[in-house]
């Protein structure tokens, strides 16, 4: 993930509203006006005053209940929804003012989608569907199917290209999605619950997959999900979604260690904090220790041995080389045992 540089996706106070004249009833809102409010007013906030940005090689997964906007919000970044306020910007260009031909070639060109219905044409092939949007951009018949089956070995469907669907596992289909999307090598990749057809063990499988093809890859990625185990998992930074708004958007560790608010401390409270909060979070800059080193990426579940067993009250962190500061053990035991 890169910070430093501008954002491939910005989000500036943006508004989705639902109804008759959206529009002008948006322009006579008046400040704060909630959920239910407006609702009570005949209209859906579907996305309310959203602002928020994602870089370069980033995952960030948004996640709420069902109803909480995140599926709309998704979709007013590819411009699948129109905005009623605000602006949406991709790589610098304001995608509310491209002229349909432009927005078409920006999708075709830059974004890959993936939904939970995996949406395979059952009358082609696996190799016929991942080439399928290939055809659809007029790529020559041999170049086309030498990228298809490119992308089927990436995603592990390596001698199934003449199977059809049905002939196919969820997990399989899945895949064949996955590689249909990447077929056309986007830049953008949005992926809206698409694991959460599976049952258990394909699912826990196909976030594995997912992973090692991030790892390749470095796609910046939106990835959608109810499953907050999930996205624990996948996540650069969390957005927490409720009734159209951005509750929260941090990091894992910090969403759990710091909730912006009580509907996001409710969400994580059941959480394992042990297993989410990294070493590196939990340094005192500047502070120092001595003795080996714990590495920042190790999470506090993983060092509970250490903690325990080892007598010195502070351990200095590294990462990639780099000294982090000094990380006090009474701390990390805070969030290993609970706060005394």
């Amino acid at each position: 993930m890169t910070t430093g540089t501008a954002p491939v996706i910005s989000c500036k106070n943006a508004w989705k509203i639902f109804g008759a004249g959206p529009k002008g009833y948006l322009k006579t809102l008046p400040e704060g006006r909630s959920f239910d409010e407006i609702r009570a007013d005949g209209y859906i906030a579907g996305v309310r005053d959203v602002s928020l940005e994602v870089y370069k090689g980033e995952m960030l997964v948004i996640m709420g209940l069902s109803g909480s906007g995140k599926s709309t919000l998704v979709r007013c970044f590819s411009r699948l929804h129109e905005i009623t306020g605000g602006t949406i910007e991709v790589e610098g260009i304001d995608i509310g003012r491209l002229p349909e031909r432009d927005l078409i070639e920006l999708r075709r060109s830059k974004m890959g989608m993936v939904f939970q219905s995996f949406g395979l044409l059952p009358h082609r092939t696996v190799l016929e569907n991942v080439a399928f949007p290939l055809e659809m951009r007029g790529q020559e018949k041999h170049a086309r199917r030498d990228r298809a089956m490119e992308v089927i070995k990436l995603v592990g469907l390596e001698g199934r290209e003449e199977y059809f669907p049905r002939e196919l596992s969820g997990g399989q289909q899945q895949r064949v999605g996955i590689a249909r999307s990447l077929a056309i090598e986007p830049d953008i990749w949005f992926l809206d619950e698409p694991f959460s057809a599976l049952d258990p063990l394909i699912r826990r499988e196909m976030q594995d997959e997912f992973l090692r093809l991030q790892e390749m890859l470095g796609k910046t990625i939106v990835f959608i999900t109810h499953d907050f185990d999930e996205a624990l998992r996948l996540a650069d930074r969390i957005a927490i979604m409720k009734d159209g708004a951005v509750e929260q958007c941090d990091t894992p560790d910090q969403i759990v260690l710091n909730p912006a608010t009580e509907y996001v401390r409710k969400f994580t409270e059941d959480i394992d904090k042990a297993r989410v909060v990294h070493a590196r979070v939990l340094v005192e800059a500047g502070a120092t220790a001595e003795g080996a080193p714990i590495d920042g990426a190790v999470s506090v579940h993983d060092m509970a041995k250490i903690l325990i067993t080892d007598p010195r009250d502070a351990f200095p962190v590294t990462e990639n080389g780099a000294s982090l500061g000094a990380m006090p053990k009474a701390k990390a035991l805070d969030v290993l045992l609970g706060e005394r």
